[in-house]
């Protein structure tokens, strides 16, 4: 049985899933689509057009779907797609894409985003994330699966998070930042170590994350070596390594760079 708040301000042309709950005061658009056993608490707003998945948790004062904070956009039919099972907690902002963009706003599975976090128009979530409080995302930014981003971190535009990245609190991120690795900072940002516990909780094997840490020691403590011959020596750990390939395949396949 799903509840609907009376309060509650739900189109006739919504598409809402079994097993719904909907609290006091929300708003919910023509053009959104809810799928089963999601929980919406009091005061929520979902617009445009917004499709959400399958039992997610969505806190008081959260907003979905709304126009992108981008002077470009035209009131373009540009979407948000949110997937199953994310935790969205009081005042989180998700903005719906551009047209100069991919045109559509995605939150993968299993993702936390904690209070005031914002992902903006065009961003790409991975699964597993977790935004800390106040994280932030700009436009077109591409975070990939188990990113963790700690409270009040900035992500600028364009820019791409690897795999089980772990980006400490108050940091502000220009480039890419690698799979695999820890970092912290704001106006001088250090790349600090390889995310052994994450990697250790999440079953990579010990020698995995051996020559996980070899490659990070190539790329940000042996001193005196040129970027190319660290990329060959890695090309060739790379013959034997999933982990190794990964990581060389998203250092070539950066657009703006890696943080060095």
């Amino acid at each position: 049985m799903s509840f609907i708040h009376p309060t509650a301000i739900v189109d006739k042309n919504a598409k809402i899933g079994n097993d719904i709950f909907i609290g006091a005061y929300c708003i919910i658009g023509a053009d959104v689509q809810i799928g089963d056993g999601t929980k919406i608490e009091g005061h929520v707003v979902i617009d445009g057009h917004t499709t959400i998945g399958l039992n997610n948790k969505i806190s008081p004062f959260a907003s979905i779907g709304q126009p992108p904070q981008d002077l470009k956009y035209k009131g373009e039919p540009t979407r948000v797609v949110v997937g199953d099972n994310n935790l969205i907690r009081e005042y989180v902002t998700i903005n719906c894409g551009t047209v100069n963009g991919h045109g559509v706003t995605t939150i993968g599975n299993n993702n936390m985003l904690m209070a005031y976090s914002h992902v903006a128009h065009d961003c790409v979530v991975g699964n597993n994330v977790v935004l800390a409080n106040g994280a932030s995302l700009a436009g077109h930014v591409a975070l990939e699966d188990y990113v963790v981003l700690g409270g009040f971190t900035g992500v600028t535009q364009f820019n791409r998070i690897g795999k089980h990245a772990f980006i400490g609190a108050y940091s502000l991120i220009r480039l890419d930042f690698p799979p695999y690795f820890t970092g912290k900072g704001m106006d001088n940002f250090n790349v600090q170590s390889v995310n052994a516990i994450g990697l250790s909780r999440r079953g990579f094997s010990e020698e995995a994350i051996r020559k996980i840490k070899n490659a990070y020691k190539l790329l940000y403590v042996k001193k005196g070596v040129v970027f190319e011959d660290v990329m060959n020596e890695l090309r060739e750990e790379a013959k034997n390594s999933d982990e190794i390939l990964y990581l060389v395949k998203f250092i070539e396949t950066s657009k703006n760079g890696i943080i060095r």
